[in-house]
């Protein structure tokens, strides 16, 4: 099986540098963030010749592009003003868009209107709760795609926000088919923090290797349907060693994890 690396993991990297440690690291393919969490905040949008030297730069290492993150959906979002990313996934051949969402009025019809524009590109859509977000639980996710109507619209497995929003394995596994299509891997603490603050770090910035920690990552990636594309997305603030060091050692504790559900 072939293991993704998110590019929240090492975020500080370029996408041709990001490529270049996944395949020296041992995945198989990236995720890349070209779009903003927020504004001003980082993201590796390419130019139109940057687009091409990054091509060149894949095709030389043999690393794919999944998906592109991470788009939040909140009611100052104009998803039409999403296109040169979308344009630059598909070129690129990504094949999905992760997202998660605010609650407000409209957010059905903004979530639809993001996936169709998705779908024009060949890009499919998923979406993950984020405790401190207004979508904030497995069902709610489930709720906003099947109100929008989007054949694309998948739901996005990530151990850590999944399991903080109340998630259980049986719930992905009571999932309709086809609903799952990716799922993003790291381990943390058993407990919840106890703060938004403290959520929001942990997310960010103090997720752990698989095995370091308390989730019950076999039990939910045993849930999860043949075929799913798996990912890893680990931030961790706290990792001193140097880019390739840690990025196989991610490597090796996801896969040992994977060989031994």
């Amino acid at each position: 099986m072939q293991i993704g690396l998110g590019h929240f993991t090492c975020l500080h990297l370029p996408p041709a540098d990001l490529v270049r440690l996944a395949r020296q690291a041992g995945f198989g393919f990236v995720g890349m963030r070209f779009h903003p969490v927020a504004p001003g905040l980082p993201h590796w949008l390419p130019s139109p010749a940057g687009q091409a030297d990054l091509a060149r730069v894949m095709a030389g290492e043999g690393i794919a592009l999944y998906d592109i993150e991470t788009v939040v959906i909140d009611a100052g979002l104009d998803p039409d003003m999403l296109g040169p990313a979308l344009d630059a996934a598909a070129a690129l051949g990504g094949q999905r868009v992760n997202c998660c969402a605010d609650l407000f009025p409209g957010l059905t019809e903004r979530f639809a209107h993001l996936c169709a524009l998705a779908a024009e590109r060949g890009l499919g859509v998923d979406i993950e709760p984020m405790r401190w977000r207004g979508v904030n639980t497995p069902a709610a996710c489930l709720s906003l795609i099947a109100a929008s109507g989007a054949p694309n619209a998948g739901y996005l497995v990530d151990t850590l926000h999944h399991h903080r929003c109340g998630g259980t394995p049986e719930e992905i596994v009571a999932m309709s088919a086809g609903v799952v299509r990716s799922a993003q891997v790291c381990d943390a603490p058993a407990a919840t923090p106890e703060t938004t603050e403290g959520l929001i770090a942990e997310a960010r910035g103090g997720r752990l290797l698989p095995g370091d920690g308390g989730l019950p990552l076999r039990e939910t990636l045993r849930a999860v349907p043949d075929g799913t594309v798996i990912s890893v997305e680990l931030p961790n603030a706290q990792d001193r060693r140097d880019d390739l060091t840690r990025a196989r050692a991610i490597y090796a504790a996801t896969k040992t994890l994977l060989e031994n559900l």
